[in-house]
């Protein structure tokens, strides 16, 4: 028996609960909006050399949400974090819906997203399609989509790992149990995609305390967007420093 018909088996008998728990969570959650500003910039202008081309395609927190501005938000830290290590400009931009899930991003935001050329290619999602319940094969293949799009204009391409839903206090006990369950399986076919394709799965490191989140305990806060940030850098830097 797969680990995704596991879940269902064992989240078949708890419905009754989690449902009308999902129902209030939705209709009474904090909603923000997503970020202010030009979802685009140049980071450490004043450095030396051509500037490396960043590009985030994903989900709300590509669009900044949990922060007032784009300079706040997740694509801008990471540019700021790979242009510290890498010594060289980085221009960025950020290419996010709120609420959409993979196979969504691929109808909407892959051909904008496309429509400029980038070096560097980090897709972000996981969440909606955990709490969206997406069938684990239409995540795998709309991921596979994007991933084959942008690495046929001859970008590097990264993942960066679905969050632990376990961990966002927006949700009542019972769904975070659930919920990061699934996420923790999706990643986990994350990973095993990443490794097929030869891109790189990029592990959240970001400590879920009330410092590291957003008000609405969902997203992050500044100042996790930019732990966020510094920690991709991390594992990105060395990808961008082999030989060509």
């Amino acid at each position: 028996m797969s680990r995704h018909a596991l879940w269902w088996l064992a989240t078949l008998p708890l419905l009754p609960i989690a449902l009308p728990l999902a129902v209030h969570t939705r209709r009474t959650a904090l909603r923000l909006p997503v970020a202010q500003g030009e979802p685009c910039g140049l980071a450490a202008a004043d450095r030396p050399g051509e500037p490396l081309r960043l590009l985030l395609i994903g989900e709300s927190t590509v669009a900044g949400v949990g922060v007032r501005g784009f300079d706040q938000a997740l694509a801008s830290c990471l540019a700021a974090a790979l242009a510290e290590r890498l010594g060289r400009p980085v221009q960025w931009r950020a290419c996010g819906e709120n609420g959409i899930t993979a196979r969504q991003a691929c109808e909407r935001l892959l051909p904008q997203a496309l429509a400029e050329p980038a070096d560097l290619v980090l897709l972000v999602f996981g969440v909606n399609d955990t709490t969206h319940l997406t069938p684990a094969r239409r995540w795998h293949q709309a991921l596979v989509e994007m991933a084959e799009a942008f690495r046929a204009q001859g970008c590097h391409v990264a993942f960066s790992a679905v969050p632990p839903l376990r961990h966002f206090t927006a949700l009542p006990w019972l769904l975070r149990q659930l919920m990061g369950w699934r996420a923790s399986l999706l990643d986990r076919e994350l990973q095993a995609l990443a490794q097929r394709s030869g891109a790189l799965h990029c592990a959240l490191d970001l400590p879920f305390e009330a410092r590291y989140l957003a008000e609405d305990g969902y997203h992050p806060s500044a100042l996790g967007y930019r732990v966020w940030g510094e920690g991709l850098a991390g594992r990105l830097s060395p990808l961008l420093q082999r030989p060509s």
